[in-house]
């Protein structure tokens, strides 16, 4: 079963920026409803991509840092790392045919 990995600043240079499959990263916060919502659908991806795609969340309470470096400004805010650098960008609550079509664009390119 594929996990979704909670990523903080100490994690995410190994996690995310040296991880040699594309990563999708999930930046929500707790009390954020839509981030609650997309959160199910999060972890289907993570589970249909297990071996393809790293998927992690960033609770960007707690790493605000990470939040402001990546210019998150709405959350959800799902980033897809490729080659240590963001490759796409999507904000607010997608389906998981979305998600998995920017998954499927960054793993084709």
């Amino acid at each position: 079963m594929a996990q979704v990995q909670e990523l903080t600043e100490s994690t995410f240079d190994a996690e995310v920026l040296k991880a040699e499959a594309p990563v999708l990263v999930d930046f929500w916060a707790s009390w954020c409803g839509p981030c609650r919502m997309v959160a199910p659908v999060v972890e289907a991806i993570a589970e249909n991509y297990a071996g393809k795609v790293k998927v992690g969340k960033v609770n960007v309470d707690q790493e605000a840092a990470l939040a402001t470096k990546y210019g998150i400004r709405t959350i959800p805010t799902l980033l897809v790392f490729k080659g240590g650098q963001p490759a796409e960008r999507t904000v607010g609550v997608q389906s998981e045919d979305a998600i998995a079509s920017l998954l499927d664009k960054v793993l084709a390119g």
